[in-house]
């Protein structure tokens, strides 16, 4: 199955350039185009994409508000943000509003195919070095408590797996690691998420970072 993306950016020769590379592979295509949020919900009944990737910076509406005018709509398409802004407010601000993934703007062809291919599967991504600097930036800019209710209820594999996951490992790569089946790590996930209280992977490495069960 070819996995039909949306791209969202104000700058032409980006669009363009985005598409050209996309199209190379049999896995992903371009369906549709739009400068920015503000067209958004015309070029989705359009081109009925599967996943949109929006950049951050938009003249009309920016990618911050076109997440939450999806989230408003009622709109499920997986968004991944795709940008040249790696601040931590930035990754912050886009996590919040309900991206499902965050990438830099100079990611290969490789790793940006298996991003969509993986928002498109249900499971949320960020960069591992995007972790790291969210990591950085949350404990520079304010006290990171602990909370021993949550770091106790989390079994010494999973606060393994969690970590794992920060890291930028999918399923199959954390079975690798640990040598355990794919079907364990999903439970071990699964048990993560509904302990942490969240829904995808992105925001149990955020609330874990936010609650200090992740440390730089």
């Amino acid at each position: 199955m070819t996995i039909k993306v949306l791209l969202v950016d104000d700058q032409m020769l980006v669009r363009e350039g985005i598409k050209s590379l996309l199209n190379l592979s049999d896995k992903v295509k371009v369906v549709g185009e739009a400068e920015d949020g503000s067209q958004i919900l015309e070029a989705i009944d359009k081109a009925q994409p599967d996943v949109i990737l929006c950049d951050l910076s938009m003249p009309v509406l920016d990618g911050i508000e076109t997440l939450k005018l999806l989230a408003e709509k009622t709109i499920n398409i997986p968004v991944i943000i795709l940008t040249t802004f790696d601040d931590h407010e930035f990754i912050l601000k886009g996590i919040r509003a309900g991206a499902k993934g965050y990438l830099l703007k100079d990611v290969s062809l490789d790793t940006l195919i298996d991003g969509i291919e993986t928002v498109f599967n249900g499971e949320t991504l960020m960069q591992p070095a995007l972790t790291e600097r969210l990591l950085k930036g949350l404990q520079s800019h304010q006290s990171t408590f602990e909370a021993p209710e949550v770091i106790e209820a989390l079994s010494p594999k999973e606060r393994e797996v969690l970590g794992l996951m920060a890291s930028g490992c999918s399923n199959k790569e954390i079975s690798q690691a640990l040598h355990k089946s794919e079907g364990t790590i999903k439970n071990h996930v699964s048990s993560v998420l509904a302990k942490l209280g969240v829904r995808d992977r992105t925001r149990a490495v955020l609330i874990a970072i936010e609650k200090g069960i992740l440390k730089n």
